[in-house]
């Protein structure tokens, strides 16, 4: 009996049960996003969360392809009448893509080669004699002899009956299979500088990988990463070293045995160059591409998680916020917003050389009544070029402000590709790229989810080696890490911006823009069933996006939760039975009542699954919940930290600007981040630093070293003795 797609997927994904897999196809099917499935489907799943569910499509996709795959061969062996049941059967067995395609090699058409021009020749049985062993190989080779077909001599024969076992035997699928699970186990991977390149590696860069070796099996995603760029910069040959002694005695044992003789010889020749010439360098290849792509998958994981607490960092509402666009030359932008990001007021100001000393003396007073006029709370610099210097300005300026102003450090990467793009354009059509920057950086404090989606992931720089791994599949990794932030939060269906909408389940750009054009049009959303009037949003559209939709002060208290309208009977039943009204939600009495109630026997009263219920008393305990509110607020200051301030030992706080392999960077108020390696992270061992910390997080750290020359700050998580 053939495995059902959910069994396959079993076999990936153990620890899932059956009936979870074959649900969340079955939902698939039905056209459910993972967003919805995850929030509102938890009964069908068994509770899976959204890296579950992703990871049955993906392995739902992967069987697919292989399955695809084994047809496909299957079926031109079939058609050149080669397909033997053991040969079908050994494919159909086959769990990886690249074991198909190991017993797809004998019978995959070739390009014209030594080996087909000696078949051509009519070499083949000779080369059949050979691998017999016949006895009078000599002779035969002799009669063979025939200069009208390019076979001068028997050394001519030799070789072609050379190349035809050279060939047969490196298309043999047991013999790739032993070679590569043996370099895997036992090869290296060696690097060495090109002749000549030391001096294009100006700043050593590849310093230590100058002459390195490491275990295929051993070296870590980061190593590959920057080997494979030193390699692809012209700076470093690389190869896998491997003993090939006992390679050579599997391959000897599996063919010549215990035969000895002329064909003994001639076997033995060919196998050894098969693994010469064949399958060693497609095995090399092989482990290459494959230590490659678990070094991307690795980095696109890493950059995930990194995108995904920098959307997630709490935002600072109710707070009116100047952004502050650092430059020289062309003078700082300074713009102001209100406390829903609503566009205030912007000017320029000169406070750093080459402007004049004229204007570099009037700027405090200009910035100063800047701050005054609009009434500003807090300022948000970013960390461009010249951050540093206006960090020091501004901190100098606001100690002459009677009322308390913070400032905050805004990781501006990005900004800049927003505010060249269409979406900025149209927005303030009459700013200059600086200025629309400046009010992009204001924004980031205030809702750093809802600025960040209007900028290709990409361009924001949380990770390692971003644009060394294969562009489409980061680009899918992050729209799956926005799509699930997003959702998770939820939007204001009367603010959100087309960019915001369309990452909501079951919404596309048209549907959003259309959101936004009725809202335009026909004034705020009052119900969640308005939604319904929104041209070309169906019926499904509607399910799937609705419960992450939320409306504040509109005619339904429950349209500003995340219970899905589906579930409004019940939770009006909910709190008719516990002598609550929807006037009540939020109020500490429906957390004092609902935590009185019998989980199960109320879920079977209400006909609804126990974690439905539990979502329902969640939702009308916190209305207006915002996932962000538990995250580290940003770490706000008033005044400025130089590099020659920084001492050994000295104790500081900074916010963790990238997590990678090796450590993390902490923003700790100087011009460069420090890093605190992997092996400074705890006072135990550490194996990943995102273990530790995320991009967002506030650490304390001290300081290790300092070297000024270099700007490198070494921190360290671990107080010192």
């Amino acid at each position: 009996m053939t495995d059902t797609l959910a069994e396959k997927i079993r076999h990936d994904l153990p620890k899932l049960r059956i009936k979870q897999i074959s649900e969340t196809l079955k939902m698939f099917d039905e056209g459910d996003t993972v967003p919805f499935i995850a929030r509102y489907r938890k009964e069908r799943t068994g509770n899976l969360d959204e890296v579950e569910i992703r990871d049955i499509e993906a392995a739902a996709h992967r069987i697919q392809t292989l399955d695809k795959r084994k047809a496909e061969v299957i079926k031109i062996i079939t058609e050149q009448q080669k397909l033997t049941p053991q040969l079908e059967s050994e494919i159909n067995a086959a769990t990886v893509l690249q074991q198909v395609e190991d017993l797809y090699l004998p019978y995959k058409q070739k390009r014209r080669t030594k080996a087909t021009i000696a078949k051509e020749k009519g070499l083949q049985p000779l080369a059949d004699a050979a691998l017999k062993f016949a006895p009078n190989l000599d002779s035969l080779v002799e009669q063979a002899v025939d200069p009208e077909k390019e076979l001068p001599d028997k050394d001519a024969v030799f070789d072609g009956i050379h190349e035809i076992l050279a060939e047969t035997f490196g298309d043999r699928a047991d013999f790739r299979n032993w070679v590569r699970q043996n370099t895997n186990q036992y090869g290296a991977l060696v690097t060495k500088i090109k002749r000549g390149a030391k001096e294009a590696d100006e700043e050593g860069t590849y310093q230590q990988y100058y002459d390195f070796s490491q275990s295929v099996k051993l070296i870590p995603s980061f190593r590959t990463l920057a080997i494979n760029r030193g390699e692809k910069e012209g700076i470093l040959s690389v190869k896998i070293d491997v003993n090939e002694t006992p390679i050579d005695w599997h391959l000897k044992a599996n063919t010549v045995g215990n035969q000895t003789g002329l064909a003994a010889e001639v076997v033995e020749s060919a196998v050894l160059d098969a693994y010469s010439r064949f399958i060693g360098p497609a095995i090399e290849r092989e482990i290459r591409k494959e230590l490659s792509e678990v070094a991307y998958n690795h980095a696109i994981d890493i950059f995930g998680k990194n995108l995904y607490n920098l959307l997630m960092q709490a935002p600072l509402k109710g707070k009116v916020v100047m952004g502050f666009d650092p430059a020289y030359r062309t003078g700082c932008k300074l713009a102001v917003v209100d406390q829903n990001g609503k566009y205030l007021a912007k000017t320029v100001i000169y406070p750093h050389k080459p402007a004049g000393e004229a204007k570099r003396k009037a700027a405090k007073g200009e910035f100063i009544d800047f701050i005054n006029q609009n009434h500003v709370e807090m300022i948000a610099i970013g960390n461009g070029t010249a951050s540093r210097e206006s960090e020091q300005f501004v901190a100098d300026a606001i100690k002459e402000i009677e009322t308390p102003i913070y400032y905050v450090i805004v990781n501006e990467a990005g900004a800049s590709v927003y505010s060249a793009s269409k979406v900025a354009r149209e927005e303030f059509p009459d700013f200059s790229v600086e200025q629309r920057s400046a009010v992009s950086i204001a924004r980031r404090i205030q809702d750093p989810l809802a600025e960040l989606v209007k900028i290709d992931p990409q361009a924001i720089g949380v990770g390692q080696y971003q644009h060394d791994v294969p562009q489409k599949q980061l680009a899918e990794k992050l729209d799956q890490v926005v799509e699930t932030a997003v959702n998770r939060v939820g939007v204001n269906l009367n603010t959100a911006s087309p960019d915001l909408l369309v990452h909501i389940s079951g919404l596309t750009k048209s549907t959003a823009n259309n959101i936004v054009k009725y809202r335009n049009e026909a004034g705020q959303f009052n119900d969640r069933s308005d939604l319904k009037k929104v041209a070309r949003l169906g019926p499904k559209a509607f399910e799937q996006s609705v419960g992450f939709l939320r409306i504040i002060d509109g005619d339904n208290p429950l349209d500003n939760t995340d219970i899905h309208p589906e579930s409004y009977p019940a939770t009006h039943q909910l709190l008719k039975q516990s002598n609550l009204s929807a006037a009540d939600l939020g109020k500490p009495v429906v957390a004092q009542k609902l935590s009185q109630i019998d989980l199960d026997q109320t879920a079977q009263s209400l006909e609804i699954g126990r974690e439905t219920l539990q979502d329902i008393v969640k939702g009308i305990e916190t209305p207006g919940r915002d996932l962000r509110d538990e995250m580290p607020a940003p770490l706000l200051r008033k005044d400025v930290l130089t590099m020659a301030d920084l001492k050994p030992g000295m104790k500081l706080q900074g916010t963790v600007r990238n997590v990678v392999d090796f450590g993390v960077f902490v923003d700790i108020g100087v011009k460069q981040d420090g890093l605190v390696h992997i092996s400074k992270m705890s006072d135990h061992f550490v194996k990943d630093p995102s273990k530790v910390a995320s991009v967002g997080d506030i650490v304390t750290v001290w300081i290790d070293s300092v070297d000024a020359d270099r700007h490198r700050i070494q921190l360290t998580m671990v107080e010192p003795e």
